[in-house]
C-alpha cells in the first residue's frame, strides 16, 4: 500500500446495515414496504406530500436508536491517521442519508444523495439542518414559507457534488466500494470511472454485488469485520 497517495471511497447501505438501518433493496428492505414511486420521485412528493413526509420523519426519528459500527469507526481513524499534505488525497462519499458516519468521527464525508438531518427549502433553496418532524408544514427559517422537504435527492434528481466526485476518481490510485448494491447509477460506475484513468479497484461487501466483476479484488463479508481489517493494512504500510 505504499504507492497508494490518492483514495476515494464509496459506501452504500451495507456499512450501517450492522447498526439496525434498513438497506433499500435486500429482502425485508424499505422498497419491500413503500414503492418507490410513492415516496422516493419528485411526483410522489408533488401528489402526496404527507406520505412522503411522513417516510423521512419516521427515518430521521429512527436515527436516534441506532449507532455507528466498527466500519464507521475504523473510517474515521482512516481519516485521522491518512497523511495530510499536498501528496495525499481521500474523499470519503456516501449514497447514505444517515449521520453514522459524523457520529462514528468522520469530519469530512460527502453525502451525495442528501441527508435526512437536513431540510431543504422548496421556496428559496436554503438548506437547514434539521431534527424534527416536517409534516406539519414548519416555516423555513430563512424566507418563512412552509415549503420544506426532506435534503435527500429522489430518483430522477441529480446526487450532489458529481464534478467534486468525478475530479477525485480521475486521480485515485484506489476506489474501494463498501456495502453497496451496485445496482444505482451514477454511483453504480465509479468503479469503471475509476479503473479508466488506472486506479486499483476493491469491493468490501456482505455478498458479490451487481457490479463485482468489474472489480480488480472482491472481499466478502461483515463490513464491521472487513473495513477495520483493510484500514490496518493501509495504515500498517
Amino acid at each position: 500500500m505504499a504507492d497508494i497517495r490518492s483514495i476515494v471511497i464509496l459506501t452504500g447501505a451495507g456499512i450501517s446495515a450492522e447498526s439496525g438501518i434498513d438497506t433499500f433493496r435486500d429482502a425485508g428492505g424499505l422498497w419491500e414496504k413503500h414503492r418507490i414511486e410513492d415516496v422516493a420521485t419528485p411526483e410522489a412528493f408533488a401528489r402526496n406530500p404527507a406520505l412522503v413526509q411522513g417516510f423521512y420523519d419516521a427515518r430521521r426519528a429512527a436515527l436516534d436508536s441506532v449507532e455507528p459500527n466498527a466500519a464507521h469507526k475504523a473510517l474515521a481513524r482512516l481519516e485521522r491517521e491518512w497523511p495530510d499534505d499536498e501528496a495525499h488525497s481521500l474523499l470519503i462519499v456516501t449514497q447514505n442519508v444517515d449521520d453514522l458516519h459524523e457520529r462514528g468521527g468522520l469530519q469530512n464525508v460527502l453525502h451525495m444523495h442528501g441527508e435526512l438531518r437536513s431540510a431543504l427549502c422548496g421556496a428559496c433553496g436554503v438548506r437547514t439542518r434539521w431534527e424534527g418532524a416536517l409534516s406539519d408544514a414548519p416555516p423555513c427559517t430563512s424566507c418563512g414559507a412552509p415549503a420544506l422537504r426532506p435534503d435527500v435527492v429522489w430518483f430522477g434528481e441529480m446526487p450532489y457534488q458529481m464534478p467534486r466526485i468525478y475530479e477525485a476518481l480521475a486521480r485515485a490510485d484506489l476506489f474501494v466500494s463498501i456495502g453497496t448494491s451496485g445496482a444505482v447509477y451514477p454511483a453504480a460506475g465509479f468503479v469503471q470511472e475509476a479503473a479508466a484513468y488506472g486506479a486499483r479497484t476493491l469491493e468490501l461487501n456482505l455478498e458479490r454485488s451487481e457490479g463485482s466483476h468489474w472489480f480488480d479484488e472482491s472481499r466478502q463479508g461483515r463490513a464491521g469485520a472487513l473495513v477495520p481489517e483493510w484500514v490496518e493494512e493501509v495504515l500498517g504500510g
